[in-house]
């Protein structure tokens, strides 16, 4: 976050009648969600605990990142201005990421298989190498194959091709016990149980419509409008009604795929047939 504190420098540097944006300090309840292209702030306010919100400056809760790297050119800063943004964990470096997991974990090697016939493709050093939705290097295939499924217990990472394989794309999850940056949930929800809003789980995706359901024990469960990709657990769905942070949760559960409702329906569909044409099979009066 070194752009937040070149400009928290520039801002010491300016007299309150140069100011040309204003500091804001959150004594409410709740926290709004920024401009365009800072989702990433909001998916960590959806984790700041109320008291800590209460006692917190935003002195750049209206600039973009472009501005403030304006700020930065203007003060000669330019070897920061070069630098390339992290786009993947920052603190591990140029690391190869297997490589570095497997100085702390042991391999556990295990095979990656086909969603769509059970097909062993390959093997791999260890499930928890790989997460929902990346690509899977499978060593012998050309075309590209993608994580959908993981199972612990087996060792086997299920894979499917094409990027927007339908075994990728949910509706459904549910998280843990959601953390309110109000402290207690939306009025209407408390209400009626369900709410709508959006939400989302990874840092500059499209803000997701969604409905929530408010469980007794606290959690809920998130139903998006339309299936989302890559959804996986351990991740935190932030959750936004209008321009306002509500806050958010760890996802744990997630609902069946498309791919798996679409095979159900066939399913369904096939043994539908059979019964009409086979009136006699059917169950007995």
């Amino acid at each position: 976050m070194l752009w937040i504190i070149l400009a928290q420098m520039q801002w010491r540097q300016v007299t309150t009648q140069e100011r040309p944006w204003k500091m804001k300090r959150c004594f409410s309840r709740s926290t709004s969600r920024g401009r365009k292209g800072s989702s990433e702030t909001g998916l960590k306010l959806g984790t700041v605990p109320q008291e800590a919100l209460r006692r917190t400056l935003f002195p750049l809760g209206e600039l973009t990142k472009d501005f403030v790297k304006k700020i930065a050119a203007e003060n000669r800063l330019h070897h920061v201005l070069q630098k390339k943004e992290s786009m993947g964990i920052c603190f591990i470096g140029k690391r190869n990421f297997e490589n570095f997991i497997l100085e702390y974990l042991q391999p556990r090697p295990g095979r990656f298989i086909s969603i769509e016939d059970n097909k062993v493709l390959g093997t791999h050093k260890g499930w928890f190498l790989y997460t929902l939705g990346q690509r899977a290097n499978i060593g012998g295939l050309r075309e590209p194959w993608y994580v959908v499924e993981k199972d612990g217990a087996k060792g086997d990472v299920l894979v499917a091709p094409r990027t927007d394989h339908p075994a990728l794309y949910r509706d459904l999850l549910r998280t843990g016990r959601v953390h309110w940056i109000a402290e207690e949930p939306p009025a209407a929800l408390v209400r009626d149980k369900m709410m709508a809003c959006h939400f989302r789980f990874r840092h500059q995706m499209a803000l997701v419509p969604c409905v929530l359901t408010l469980n007794q024990d606290g959690t809920v469960w998130v139903t998006a409008v339309k299936a989302v990709r890559a959804l996986a657990p351990g991740q935190f769905a932030v959750f936004y009604k209008g321009d306002e942070c509500l806050g958010s949760g760890k996802i744990l559960r997630l609902g069946p795929s498309t791919y798996t409702l679409q095979k159900g329906q066939r399913t369904a569909s096939v043994a539908t047939e059979d019964s009409s044409d086979n009136p006699g099979l059917g169950p007995a009066p």
